[in-house]
């Protein structure tokens, strides 16, 4: 059995926090259905921005297409961030490539050299030089019009995990097997809301350029890949609202709005 980190409640996080707004509202709970739920249901209440949420376990943790997150007890972190911007709602996509470089960032001091993969995987490099799956982003919007009400941004890193389901265990990875020892989660969980909330407020000041630049910097581009069947060629960046361009073997440039990228 791994070992278990002690839990990332609100006066343990506080301790490394170095954020004005995000995080200073903080709940902790033992085990939800899902951190994002709970974060809209707090947002329709009238909860402040920066309303962070963190559970020890998920029973119905989600990622992107529907997929659901493997959120074992004890050993990971599941949170989601109530964001409520000001900018308009095409320009919010792009905070799924800004949280994404949050994670990052967050992690890069401990040793590990992330990878950012379009548009919301953090992965690591095995010994084997295959990238595995370490952290997911899925943000979800409530606007009316152009006029953002909240955002939800839910974010699940694979912390001290050391055994994945079947399904998963050949393209996934823990920060713990990477370094071969545990990770408190309350420090990074600190760490990386301290990353989010300078990136999110240049995003504030100056739009979706800087979640673009931020991912950029961290992402494998150009790159080969192929767009689930359909589409196959050498990625080249990130267009200001977060769309995929791609460049294929006829030289035609494609912007991908959704879809799995393959290597």
């Amino acid at each position: 059995m791994p070992e278990v980190s002690s839990p990332p409640t609100a006066d343990r996080v506080a301790a490394a926090l170095a954020t004005r707004w995000l995080g200073r509202t903080f709940e902790w709970l033992p085990v939800c259905a899902s951190t994002s739920d709970l974060a809209a249901e707090r947002a329709r209440a009238g909860a402040p921005a920066g309303l962070t949420i963190v559970a020890d376990a998920q029973t119905g943790g989600r990622g992107r297409l529907g997929r659901s997150w493997h959120s074992p007890p004890g050993e990971n972190l599941y949170l989601s961030l109530l964001l409520r911007p000001t900018r308009p709602a095409g320009e919010i996509p792009p905070l799924t490539l800004l949280a994404g470089a949050a994670v990052a960032r967050a992690i890069a001091p401990l040793g590990v050299s992330p990878r950012l993969k379009w548009p919301n995987d953090v992965q690591l490099v095995d010994g084997a030089g295959h990238k595995r799956k370490l952290a997911g982003v899925l943000t979800e919007m409530a606007s009316a019009g152009e006029r953002v009400e909240h955002v939800v941004v839910g974010v699940g890193i694979n912390v001290n995990t050391t055994s994945f389901p079947a399904e998963l265990a050949e393209r996934a990875t823990s920060l713990r097997a990477a370094l071969d020892r545990p990770v408190d989660r309350a420090a990074l969980l600190a760490a990386v809301l301290n990353a989010f909330e300078p990136l999110y407020d240049e995003f504030e000041r100056r739009g979706s350029a800087v979640a673009v630049a931020a991912f950029e910097e961290l992402a494998a581009l150009p790159a080969r890949c192929r767009i689930d069947d359909r589409l196959q060629g050498t990625a080249l960046g990130v267009d200001p609202d977060g769309a995929l361009r791609l460049r294929d073997d006829a030289v035609q440039i494609h912007r991908v709005i959704s879809g799995e990228v393959h290597p």
